[in-house]
């Protein structure tokens, strides 16, 4: 008997644009959740970044792969009536407007929960739905900002403060987002109830911070973590306390103390540094210096270019790098969902929709609407759909 994927009886109605929300609902459609995208007549601004394959973007790809669309203009009437209809049979909806959007449409969770008492609600926003900040428009980079990690990082680097590379903050909060959505749907079934779930980007910053403890303890911060060398072969971190390090390096590699008697602190710990930086690139070649650290047991890293990291020996092993359909009789890359199960299946299924693409086949599954019906709502303007290259 072929294993079950774990969440393959659940339905996700994803209103959600952009990363936070499509993000949760890439991964819930990995384990197996049927996901069906709203968008609107414009599409999620995604289908116009990165590398674009059949008229369907690498970002857009990579954040929806495997879940269904459907495109409803908002602005038709009876649109707002399709979409009720359409959430009083999902299990989840997931979106990442501000807040009140949804409600002003009357989509909000007052309106959603009365048709449908069983429905999981998740609402991702900068700042909460009800705070004091709630109304501010929230991306990724404000979140940073106001979390305290750009002014941090630039502090404990001495450079001028920058955003990271990364979109941390809409991570944190699709991640959590989905361990919220897995908590409600095993408490809805011992309630039977549903719940409305409101994720603030800036409480995931600040939750996920490990060094948040000093911040609220008003002490001031002792930096842990890795360090970046220049050494043989190409920089390479190493990570642990430097006074570890420096005992190990003498007790396994005879490194000898080059500090002066009654030198300072400060020349002490420079003299050493300046020691280690040496031995780390006093070697012939990357396997030998690999080897002396791996004999004292010390962590490191290569560091990697950011192409390299996904061709990596664990990589390649783990298949981090999925195939999907590229829409013109070929494949493309993306990258693969972290869980694997023992017993169960996970992991994308399909490649991305073209938008509203499925409209006819959801409605008719979801809902039973005929063919007449659903014309309809297309000659009406309810329903849109791209044209395909």
């Amino acid at each position: 008997m072929k294993p079950a994927y774990p969440l393959e009886d659940v339905r996700v109605l994803d209103f959600s644009r952009v990363l936070a929300g499509p993000f949760a609902g890439r991964m819930l459609s990995d384990l197996g959740a049927e996901v069906v995208k709203v968008e609107p007549p414009e599409g999620d601004i995604t289908r116009g970044w990165g590398r674009m394959r059949a008229g369907l973007s690498g970002y857009y790809t990579q954040q929806n792969a495997g879940k269904e669309s459907v495109c409803v203009d908002l602005e038709a009437p009876g649109s707002t009536q399709l979409l009720r209809r359409l959430a009083g049979v999902a299990d989840v909806v997931i979106e990442n407007f501000r807040p009140g959007v949804m409600a002003r449409h009357g989509l909000g969770w007052k309106d959603l929960s009365a048709d449908n008492p069983r429905l999981i609600m998740l609402s991702i926003s900068g700042f909460g739905q009800d705070g004091p900040e709630s109304y501010r428009a929230a991306y990724a980079a404000v979140l940073h900002a106001e979390s305290g990690l750009v002014a941090r990082q630039a502090e404990q680097d001495g450079r001028p403060a920058s955003d990271p590379v990364l979109s941390i903050a809409d991570m944190n909060a699709g991640l959590h987002g989905l361990v919220a959505i897995l908590s409600a749907l095993h408490l809805r079934e011992r309630t039977g109830r549903g719940q409305h779930l409101d994720i603030a980007m800036l409480d995931t910053m600040l939750v996920t911070d490990d060094y948040a403890n000093f911040a609220v303890d008003g002490i001031p911060l002792i930096r842990g973590g890795g360090e970046v060398w220049e050494a043989s072969g190409g920089p390479i971190m190493i990570t642990g306390d430097f006074r570890m390090i420096w005992k190990l390096l003498v007790k396994h590699h005879g490194l000898v103390d080059p500090t002066p008697e009654g030198a300072d602190l400060a020349t002490k710990i420079r003299l050493r540094r300046e020691a280690v930086s040496a031995f780390y690139q006093s070697f012939p070649d990357r396997p030998a210096l690999i080897a002396a650290l791996d004999a004292m047991n010390l962590a490191w890293g290569d560091v990697r270019p950011n192409t390299a990291a996904f061709a990596s020996p664990t990589a390649r092993s783990r298949r981090t790098v999925a195939q999907v359909d590229d829409r013109q009789r070929g494949s493309r890359p993306v990258v693969q969902s972290p869980y694997r199960f023992s017993d169960a299946e996970s992991g994308v299924r399909e490649g991305p929709a073209y938008r509203g693409e499925h409209n006819r086949a959801v409605l008719a599954r979801w809902l039973d609407a005929g063919a007449e019906e659903i014309e309809q709502w297309e000659r009406t303007g309810v329903l849109d759909a791209e044209e395909r290259p």
